[in-house]
């Protein structure tokens, strides 16, 4: 493993003590962000907090924000409400998550840009991974033996890379390789900054998205001379098995085993009854960690999840007794409920044997 000492943001033994934990056990990693917020019933205000009130961003005099709802923006919350994140967070860890997730799914320009907000992409994810930072550190400090980690997100965006949104003009794109590279690039700079232990690159329904993303982050790395472990995480969008732009679960591994992911899984879409045979794919054709965190099961009328978190668990412990997984959290209608079913459900289970080895991810 090549280490850097010389670079601060580079911190050897956090990736020693992670990979020292893949050894030995599965690893929880958290539930769903979204789901969490939601249970607060935030308003406009919320959004806005003191920061953001009246159309105005009071720390770097940007105005034009009046017109535009920033309700829903749940990445703005750690700059306007980061309380709540932290709280979510916690929960999470007390629920006996080793890894959380950053909140910066959508802390991109073509996200951010649905509200103006795109100069605010490199202090989102700065403030999304200290956050994280300061409670994996707490909760550290109270457990002391089990380190945690901090796993800095990269959402897919809303746009495709591969696909046309018009269907009468098959040729048109409403995004670029490099556009996206160009916005992955600061979001990574930021995680970074923030205290990101890992980069996971999640929910990929488009493999080129992933790629633009795989392709900053190298850039980056090379830039600061040094580089953190990646993590790469895939979504099945129907029942053939398929991600969003057409590729199988060998195909997808295949287009993104150059970013010498430290895991490769999947998330989100489908619960796990239906993920079951996708995982032991990519279990039986992957020389890194896998890692599955599921919806809760399928959503029903209303868009709401209903799996329990016995129901989930008990299904995730069946990956598990089978050597499919080495990391397993949740995603959407996840709670700390759920995670911490997981972990009991799993706890004590080897975890999945490395087939050859795994590369030198770092």
């Amino acid at each position: 493993m090549t280490t850097h000492r010389h670079l601060p943001w580079l911190h050897p033994a956090r990736v020693a003590a992670l990979q020292d934990a893949l050894s030995h056990r599965i690893l929880l990693i958290d539930g769903a962000m979204g789901t969490m917020i939601q249970r607060h019933g935030l308003q406009e205000a919320d959004y806005r907090g003191t920061r953001f009130v009246d159309g105005f961003d009071r720390l770097h005099g940007d105005g034009g924000l009046g017109g535009h709802d920033l309700k829903g923006n749940n990445d703005l919350l750690l700059l306007s409400n980061p309380d709540i994140i932290a709280g979510v967070h916690r929960e999470y860890l007390d629920a006996g998550a080793d890894l959380v997730e950053t909140n910066t799914f959508n802390a991109t320009a073509v996200s951010q840009a649905d509200y103006h907000l795109e100069h605010l992409v490199g202090e989102l994810n700065r403030a999304g991974a200290a956050v994280a930072r300061a409670a994996c550190d707490a909760a550290e400090a109270l457990t002391s033996g089990k380190p945690r980690f901090v796993i800095g997100v990269l959402g897919p965006t809303s746009r495709t890379a591969s696909i046309s949104p018009d269907v009468n003009d098959p040729g048109y794109r409403n995004t670029s390789f490099d556009a996206l590279r160009e916005t992955y690039r600061e979001a990574v700079e930021g995680l970074i900054d923030g205290g990101a232990d890992t980069l996971m690159v999640e929910t990929v329904f488009d493999t080129l998205n992933a790629k633009a993303a795989l392709y900053a982050i190298e850039e980056v790395f090379d830039d600061r001379g040094g580089r953190l472990p990646v993590m790469i995480s895939g979504t099945i969008t129907d029942a053939s098995g398929r991600t969003l732009s057409g590729q199988t679960v060998e195909a997808f591994y295949a287009s993104v085993a150059h970013g010498r992911p430290l895991s490769i899984g999947l998330n989100c879409a489908l619960g796990a009854k239906d993920l079951r045979p996708h995982v032991e794919t990519l279990s039986s054709i992957a020389d890194g960690y896998i890692s599955a965190h599921p919806n809760a099961g399928l959503p029903n009328a209303f868009g709401e999840y209903d799996e329990t978190p016995e129901e989930m668990a008990e299904t995730l412990r069946e990956f598990a007794q089978s050597g499919l997984l080495n990391m397993v959290g949740g995603c959407c209608g996840t709670t700390p409920a759920h995670i911490a079913a997981i972990a009991r459900a799993v706890d004590g289970v080897a975890p999945r044997a490395l087939p050859r080895g795994i590369r030198d991810a770092v």
